[in-house]
């Protein structure tokens, strides 16, 4: 096992670095992860761009927290506890939790008080320092979240276990309650979208549809391969006619926003039916306010679900719908950049390199 390591740093708003570290020394109950692969999400986006404030007094920050690797040291009592051996593929879920705290106790240590999660609220000054995946290696805490994962599945679909069809289960089926014969909306093709699109297949929904713009035909495409019946264009047709087109007047049982932006959350309350429920994953801005008409919620009795992200519950139907290969899942993932290219491969994720059209950016170490 190596003494130094690489990881980079968000030192500030759009300000990275490769720092060396020392490889921490592992114990009875922890271990270390060398990092086959880490996706780049669009919170990474956000902190990087500084549109997610909340993340910004945990600078400098290692980032990164969809997470692929291979178990390269742990303590017995932790391979015992996590069922797996030194050398064992697997993903790690985003949250670990402190253990001790309410929410923890309670089973909710996605929403851990003491702020237990990769990528984004323990800064790299705290030690080990490896907190996030966009580096060599990964610090693996006493009460990290780890799922043994196949060797034939390839690692551009691995790597989307967790943080991107783990929501997508958890947003959809189990806070949604997405089932047999529902209509379900997804508003956004981006890689949660489209794995939103799978979920809803997978519990059995009779029609999807997704929406878009334009610039998303790729996507559309994507959404297509997936499962999704019908694609709409925003900038081209009114979504709320099509749905009611497409649905015979009775409109959609559940919208899903994930386009990030306020409209998307207030056209979702027009597509439902009465008493449908949106679902709302997306992060508008700390300070950015969406005009509801809240008595059109009220009067049709719409259920608006805020959700968060995934947990043990959501990843073990994640890793079986991956693993079944029923889904091109790699080829979601269009963008592949080396670790200290993390910069471009941020500014790609973001839309910001001109000419690039991504779905899904990783990086590999």
């Amino acid at each position: 096992m190596p003494k130094k390591t690489r990881s980079m740093v968000l030192e500030d708003v759009r300000r990275l670095s490769f720092q060396e570290f020392d490889v921490p020394e592992i114990g009875e109950e922890d271990g270390l992860l060398k990092v086959e692969m880490c996706g780049v999400c669009g919170s990474d986006v956000g902190i990087y761009t500084g549109k997610a404030t909340r993340i910004l007094p945990y600078l400098p920050l290692i980032m990164g927290h969809e997470i692929l690797g291979r178990i390269e040291a742990m303590g017995p009592t932790a391979c015992r506890r996590h069922g797996v051996k030194v050398g064992d593929r697997v993903v790690v879920e985003f949250a670990f939790g402190c253990g001790h705290c309410a929410a923890c106790l309670n089973g909710r240590y996605v929403f851990c008080e003491k702020s237990g999660r990769y990528g984004t609220y323990v800064s790299c000054k705290t030690p080990p320092h490896l907190w996030g995946a966009y580096g060599e290696y990964l610090y693996l805490p006493p009460r990290a979240m780890i799922h043994k994962i196949r060797e034939d599945v390839p690692a551009e679909a691995a790597v989307l276990i967790c943080a991107v069809m783990g929501n997508a289960v958890r947003w959809l089926r189990q806070v949604g309650g997405v089932s047999i014969g529902q209509t379900v909306v997804i508003e956004g093709p981006g890689q949660q979208g489209l794995a939103g699109v799978i979920v809803a297949r997978e519990c059995g929904a009779a029609r999807i549809i997704v929406t878009g713009t334009s610039a998303d035909e790729r996507r559309f495409e994507m959404a297509r391969l997936l499962g999704a019946d019908h694609c709409v264009d925003v900038l081209k047709e009114d979504p709320v006619e099509k749905v009611r087109e497409f649905t015979d007047g009775r409109m959609a049982d559940l919208a899903m926003d994930v386009t990030g932006r306020p409209q998307g959350a207030l056209t979702a309350v027009d597509l439902l039916r009465k008493g449908g429920t949106v679902v709302l994953p997306g992060l508008y801005g700390t300070a950015t306010q969406v005009p509801l008409l809240l008595d059109q919620v009220v009067l049709n009795e719409i259920r608006l679900q805020g959700v968060y992200s995934h947990d043990l519950n959501a990843v073990g139907p994640a890793i079986a719908i991956v693993e079944s290969g029923r889904y091109p899942l790699e080829k979601l993932v269009t963008h592949r950049f080396a670790l200290p290219d993390a910069e471009k491969a941020l500014r790609t994720a973001a839309g910001e390199i001109p000419g690039e059209h991504p779905i899904k950016v990783v990086l590999v170490p």
